[in-house]
């Protein structure tokens, strides 16, 4: 059975103007650089035989994602570790590019554990593309809801020479079952890039949400295995 699902999402818009966006990111509040030809998948998600993904917008302490958005993206795994294990992870923001690999740099902005108005500043090297130069995309996010070992909810702009997404709404949920963790996670962008080309936009959103997901299953597993 599948270990993971995807759905993309993109709003209709008549007389929308075609153009080429050529961003190879993730931007906003994600990560990941590679980009692959359009997909979308939906479906269950099995692990064990114990997991179901559940169907409609993510949400932490009922907040969500921008449903107005052009473009939104989920996506789900399972992870053979303790909850606390990928939580740590996940929160851990100062050690993100020791286990996410297009992360280059990631700082707190503030101390302590993070928790809602917590502001973290992070980075990716973005490659060249037909029509930006090679830059790295600074990302500011800053935390909205949170709720221990359950969920998260951040939104930031990305920024770049020659490449923005004026704010990402990033969700993640969390959930303990039989052997291991369900996550899931949902992301919207808008800006002008987005609106320009929502099509192209989507074959880069999701496979940065893909390699989170696969590099955090990774990193928590492995630390799960060491013990």
């Amino acid at each position: 059975m599948p270990d993971a699902v995807r759905a993309s999402r993109i709003r209709p818009r008549s007389g929308l103007r075609s153009a080429a966006l050529t961003l190879a990111l993730v931007a906003g509040v994600s990560g990941g650089l590679t980009a692959v030809p359009a997909r979308a998948a939906a479906g269950a998600v099995s692990a064990a035989g114990a997991v179901g993904a559940a169907s409609g917008s993510l949400t932490c302490q009922g907040q969500g994602v921008d449903l107005t958005a052009r473009l939104h993206y989920e996506a789900a795994t399972f992870i053979k570790a303790p909850l606390a294990t990928v939580w740590k992870l996940h929160t851990d923001v100062g050690n993100w590019p020791s286990w996410q690999r297009p992360v280059t740099g990631a700082k707190r902005l503030d101390p302590g554990p993070l928790r809602a108005g917590s502001r973290f500043r992070w980075t990716i090297a973005a490659p060249a593309t037909a029509s930006t130069p090679t830059t790295t995309l600074v990302i500011t996010s800053t935390v909205r809801q949170i709720r221990d070992e359950r969920c998260t909810r951040w939104t930031g702009p990305a920024i770049g020479q020659g490449l923005r997404i004026d704010r990402g709404v990033h969700v993640w949920n969390f959930t303990a079952v039989d052997g291991g963790v369900l996550v899931r996670t949902e992301e919207s962008w808008t800006g002008r890039q987005i609106e320009a080309d929502p099509a192209t936009a989507s074959r880069y959103l999701y496979p940065g949400l893909d390699a989170w997901l696969a590099d955090l299953k990774a990193a928590a597993e492995a630390r799960t295995g060491r013990r």
